[in-house]
């Protein structure tokens, strides 16, 4: 891959989109689905690296939607370790989370799965905002310009990070939960 996958703890980077990225995440699906109980439909690809032209972190978010998130089966924890996904210590509302990594030193972060209610709000706003930038210009170029802005000033802060593009985030979100 010509801009290789993965960001250390706290690194923000971005890269200009790469195709490849939506090929990876259909090999990781596929061992996904391999490994756990999963249907086509439960694994999604979200995040910057779905969508098309825009510059991202090169990371693999991957949403996974199951009946109860709060209840993750043994096999299913066992499922995803098995395809090379360990659970984070990151607390977040409505959402567990899991990583890839490039080796056993944990180091390096390559793909993040987001793991919800499947049908639930943050299932259905995160497959909202992948589809309505990939099919909003406008929308596409002023997010993908807050990223740019962001990591001109730093590389550091993946909190940060966040929060700088959370405003922008809820709108579309809202624009998803009006709709239902």
């Amino acid at each position: 891959m010509a801009t290789k996958l993965g960001l250390k703890s706290n690194e923000v980077r971005v890269v200009p989109y790469h195709p490849k990225w939506k090929k990876e995440f259909a090999k990781v699906k596929k061992n996904l689905m391999q490994h756990t109980n999963l249907q086509d439909n439960q694994v999604e690809h979200i995040g910057s690296t779905a969508i098309t032209g825009i510059h991202s972190k090169p990371i693999i978010d991957i949403l996974v939607g199951i009946g109860d998130y709060s209840s993750v089966s043994d096999s299913l924890a066992k499922g995803l370790r098995n395809a090379g996904f360990y659970r984070l210590r990151v607390e977040r509302p409505n959402e567990i989370v899991f990583a890839k990594f490039t080796d056993n030193s944990y180091q390096v972060k390559t793909h993040f799965i987001h793991l919800v209610d499947f049908g639930g709000e943050l299932w259905n706003n995160l497959i909202f905002f992948r589809d309505y930038l990939n099919s909003n210009e406008e929308a596409k170029r002023e997010y993908e310009e807050l990223k740019l802005e962001y990591t001109k000033q730093t590389s550091q802060g993946v909190n940060e990070y966040t929060d700088h593009k959370e405003a922008f985030v809820k709108k579309i979100f809202a624009m998803s939960n009006s709709k239902n």
